[in-house]
């Protein structure tokens, strides 16, 4: 019981300081944000609202501008359901990347924020 108020309690403090020191969104021309809005159509993110490698994910997409869903794994059924049958585990982040009629599920928040940078940094 005491582990669970203490993992509640720290996780709202990761939510409280990522809410105080939130990254500004990168700026870009109408023309290039709507490229990457359209980049982006095709991602979701499923995560745990308090994970502090959902968190890092998340501030990511911030910094970076990208409009990426986001599907609580942790207390949405059908979202869980969809990460295991379909992502094989339940083990957040995970970025569902639907491009070309292939869908890919990438695992680990460096793996995610790697592909992030390198796909949409430049944009």
């Amino acid at each position: 019981m005491f582990i669970k108020a203490l993992r509640v309690g720290l996780g709202q403090l990761i939510i409280f300081i990522d809410f105080l020191t939130r990254p500004r969104p990168l700026k870009r021309s109408p023309e290039a944000q709507a490229k990457v809005d359209q980049a982006a159509a095709g991602l979701a993110l499923y995560q745990f609202h308090a994970c502090p490698f959902c968190v890092k994910t998340r501030r990511n997409l911030r910094q970076l501008n990208v409009p990426v869903a986001l599907r609580d794994a942790k207390n949405n059924e059908e979202h869980r359901q969809a990460l295991l049958t379909q992502g094989g585990t339940i083990k957040v982040p995970c970025l569902r990347i639907e491009e070309n009629g292939q869908t890919t599920w990438m695992y680990e928040s460096k793996v995610i924020i790697a592909y992030l940078q390198d796909r949409f940094a430049a944009a």
